[in-house]
C-alpha cells in the first residue's frame, strides 16, 4: 500500500499490508511501539539518523537494532512529488534476523512511516490527553493526517473531529472519512484549538500554524510534520506554557524545531518517550502537554517486525 491509497480508504480503520506478509493495523502498531520501550529499549542510545542534501530533496538513512531483528530504512523527501502527484516521502525497509543479518523482508518505507508515526503519537497521546477527550483538531489532510485518526481512535474515545488544512477539497475530504468513522466532523480554522481536547499536527509547515495561547489547559498537542531544526508547526507561547516530551532528548537536541526555535532545550525539563510509557514523567494538571516527534529508526524496526511477524508466524518472534 502507498500513502496515496489511503485518503480511499472506506469507513473501518485502515489495514497496512506489505506483499509476502499480512497486515496489522494501528492498534496493533501502538502496541509494537509501548512493548519495545517497556522491554527496555533506551531511545537515547539509538542510532542517529543520516541525512543528505540531493537535487530532489533529501534521502535519509535510519538503522536499527533490537531484540532478534535489525534493519534500515532509506527514504526519499522529495517536497516537489505531491504537484506531480507522486508521494512526497518514499523509500525502502530492509528487516533483517538480528543474529545473522539475512534479509527477511523488503517492505514499502512510505507505507510503514504511515502506520509507525501515528503509531508513536497515540502511544504518546494515550498517557497525555485526558481520559474524557472527545475533539481533536487535526492540521494537514494527507496520508498522515488519515493514519494519526485511525490512531487516536484505537486510544481515546473520540466524538468529534475539526480539520485545519490549505486544500478546501482535501480538508473537506478528510473530514467526510471522520463521518464515516462515526465522528461529528467538519472543516475550520486554526482558532479552532480553543475548543480542543487533542491536537495533532502533522503538516510540512515551516512557521506556527495556531496561536500557543489559545490551547486550552487541559489539552494534549502533538507535532510530527517536521524533522529539521529549523522549522516548527508550533510557536513558542506554547511552548512555554506546556509541559515538553520528546521521543528521545538526543534527536530533539539536533531535529526538533519547534522547541530548539523556541529555546526550551537545555533550558526546561523534557521528559522522553519511554519515561513517560513507564510512568517516570510527570503528568501535570492546569497546563497543555506537548509532545514532539521527529521520528526515530527503532520506531521503524518495532513496527515492520510486527508486520513481518504477521504475516510470517514462524518467524522469530520478540521477546
Amino acid at each position: 500500500m502507498t500513502p496515496d491509497e489511503l485518503p480511499g480508504a472506506g469507513a473501518e480503520p485502515l489495514q497496512y499490508t506489505v506483499p509476502g506478509t499480512g497486515g496489522i493495523g494501528p492498534a496493533e502498531a501502538v502496541r509494537a511501539i509501548e512493548r519495545v520501550l517497556l522491554d527496555g529499549l533506551d531511545p537515547e542510545a539509538a542510532p542517529a539518523r543520516s541525512a543528505v542534501l540531493v537535487p530532489a530533496g533529501e534521502l535519509l538513512l535510519m538503522p536499527a537494532a533490537a531484540g532478534p531483528y535489525a534493519g534500515v530504512k532509506i527514504a526519499g523527501v522529495a517536497p516537489a512529488n505531491p504537484a506531480r502527484g507522486l508521494p512526497r516521502i518514499t523509500g525502502s525497509y530492509l528487516l533483517l534476523d538480528g543474529p545473522t543479518l539475512q534479509p527477511l523482508a523488503l517492505l514499502d518505507g512510505a507505507a510503514l512511516t504511515a502506520l509507525r508515526t501515528p503509531a508513536v503519537t497515540a502511544a504518546a497521546l494515550a498517557r497525555l490527553a485526558v481520559p474524557e477527550a472527545e475533539h481533536v483538531v487535526l492540521f494537514g489532510s494527507g496520508p498522515q493526517a488519515y493514519g494519526h485518526l485511525d490512531a487516536l481512535l484505537t486510544v481515546r474515545p473520540l466524538r468529534r473531529l475539526t480539520v485545519v488544512a490549505r486544500h478546501a477539497g482535501r480538508a473537506a475530504a478528510l473530514a467526510e472519512y471522520g463521518r464515516a468513522l462515526g465522528l461529528t466532523a467538519s472543516t475550520g480554522g486554526p482558532e479552532a484549538v480553543g475548543r480542543a481536547d487533542v491536537v495533532v499536527c502533522c503538516t510540512t509547515a515551516r512557521t506556527p500554524l495556531f496561536d500557543g495561547a489559545l490551547v486550552p489547559d487541559h489539552a494534549a498537542v502533538a507535532a510530527v510534520g517536521s524533522h529539521e531544526p529549523d522549522a516548527r508547526e508550533v510557536d513558542e507561547v506554547l511552548v512555554g506554557r506546556a509541559e515538553l516530551y520528546v521521543e528521545a532528548r538526543a534527536v530533539a537536541a539536533r531535529e526538533a524545531g519547534d522547541l530548539l526555535l523556541a529555546g526550551a532545550l537545555g533550558r526546561r525539563q523534557v521528559w522522553n518517550l519511554a519515561e513517560l510509557l513507564r510512568g517516570d514523567a510527570l503528568l501535570p494538571q492546569g497546563r497543555p502537554r506537548f509532545f514532539k516527534s521527529v521520528g526515530m529508526a527503532w520506531e521503524d524496526l518495532a513496527v515492520a517486525a510486527e508486520v513481518y511477524q504477521a504475516g510470517a508466524p514462524s518467524s522469530p518472534q520478540s521477546p
